[in-house]
C-alpha cells in the first residue's frame, strides 16, 4: 500500500513538473483593456565613401498601447496607438530631432518640423487591425483612411531639391502599409500560438521595410523555461535583402543593397495569461555594401549597422 501510495505521488509529482514546462503560446487579451509598451533602440551605422568615413547615430523613442476590441474564432480586431514618436539623429556632428510629441509644421524648409508633423498626425489617429492569435497582423482596416488624414495637405510642403524628395520618401515609407505592420509587429509577432514545451523551437518571418530597403527577416524562437506566469524565450534573427526588393531611390541616384546580411540576438520574457511582452532585449549586427548609380557615377558604398534595442510594458 506505502509503495502504491508514493507512486502515486511520484505519478503527481511528474505531472506537476510536466504542467509548468508546458504552456499555451497565445494572444489571450482582456477586451477593451489598455495594454502599453515603450521601446528604445540606439543605432550607428558607419558608412566609408570614397576613402572617408561617416558615422550616422540614431535613438528611437516609442509608446504604443494596444486594445483589443473583438474577437472571432480566427482573429482578434485589435485599435493600436502608437502614443509617442520620437527620433534624434546625428551625422557627422549634426543633430536633427523630430518628435510626435510637436505639432510641427508641413509648410517649414526644415526637415525634422516636417516629420515631426507626420508623426504628430499618426500619434492621434488610431489603426484598427485585423491579428491572429500568433500576434501577426492580418489587416489594417483603416490603411486608406488614415493616410487620406496625414496625407491630407503634403502637397504644401515648400522644400526643394533633394532634400524635399527625401522627405516625401520618407515620409511615403513611414505610413506605408508595410512600415506600419512592421511598427505593430515588434510588439507582437513572436508567438507559436499554440501549445508548446521547455526546449521547443519555432520560427516565424516577416518582410520588413528600414529606411526604404525591403529585407526578410527569420527568427528561429526557443523556449528556455517557464516560471509562473512567465515565460523565458531567447531568439536568433537572420537578416538579408528581400529577393524581390527593389532598389531605393534618393536625390536622383538608384541605390541597391542585395548582399546586406545580419545577425540578432535577442531575450524575451513573455506573460502567458496574455501572450504580451513583458521586456525583450536585442542586439543586431547588419553590414554589406550599397551600390550607388547616379548619371555620370557609380559606386559601391560599405556599410556596418550596430544596434541595440529594448521593449518593456508599462503599467
Amino acid at each position: 500500500m506505502k509503495k502504491i501510495f508514493l507512486a502515486c505521488v511520484a505519478v503527481l509529482f511528474c505531472i506537476s513538473i510536466m504542467a509548468q514546462n508546458s504552456v499555451n503560446l497565445k494572444m489571450n487579451l482582456e477586451k477593451n483593456k489598455v495594454y502599453r509598451f515603450s521601446s528604445s533602440s540606439e543605432q550607428t551605422i558607419i558608412q566609408t565613401v570614397n576613402g572617408n568615413q561617416q558615422t550616422v547615430e540614431s535613438k528611437t523613442n516609442n509608446t504604443i498601447s494596444i486594445k483589443m476590441i473583438d474577437v472571432t474564432a480566427d482573429f482578434m480586431i485589435t485599435e493600436i496607438r502608437f502614443d509617442t514618436l520620437k527620433t534624434n539623429t546625428n551625422s557627422m556632428g549634426k543633430t536633427v530631432s523630430m518628435s510626435s510629441v510637436s505639432e510641427g509644421n508641413i509648410t517649414s524648409t526644415e526637415m525634422a518640423d516636417v516629420i515631426s508633423c507626420i508623426m504628430n498626425r499618426l500619434s492621434k489617429n488610431a489603426l484598427y487591425i485585423k491579428m491572429d492569435f500568433a500576434g501577426k497582423v492580418l489587416e489594417i482596416v483603416n490603411t486608406k483612411m488614415l493616410s487620406d488624414v496625414i496625407m491630407k495637405d503634403t502637397s504644401s510642403i515648400t522644400m526643394t531639391g533633394p532634400m524635399a524628395a527625401g522627405v516625401k520618401t520618407q515620409i511615403k515609407n513611414l505610413i506605408s502599409d508595410n512600415t506600419l505592420k512592421t511598427m505593430v509587429e515588434v510588439f507582437t509577432n513572436y508567438l507559436p500560438g499554440k501549445q508548446v514545451s521547455t526546449g521547443d523551437n519555432w520560427s516565424v518571418t516577416v518582410n520588413t521595410n528600414s529606411g526604404g530597403m525591403a529585407l526578410d527577416i527569420k527568427t528561429d524562437y526557443h523556449l528556455d523555461g517557464v516560471n509562473g506566469n512567465s515565460a523565458n524565450i531567447t531568439a536568433e534573427s537572420n537578416i538579408k535583402a528581400a529577393e524581390n526588393g527593389g532598389p531605393m531611390v534618393a536625390g536622383g541616384a538608384t541605390i541597391t543593397y542585395d548582399d546586406l546580411k545580419g545577425l540578432s540576438k535577442s531575450s524575451m520574457v513573455i506573460d502567458v495569461r496574455t501572450g504580451l511582452l513583458v521586456e525583450a532585449t536585442a542586439k543586431t549586427h547588419i553590414a554589406g555594401n550599397l551600390g550607388v548609380t547616379a548619371p555620370g557615377m557609380s559606386m559601391q558604398i560599405p556599410m556596418d549597422i550596430n544596434g541595440e534595442s529594448k521593449v518593456v510594458a508599462l503599467q
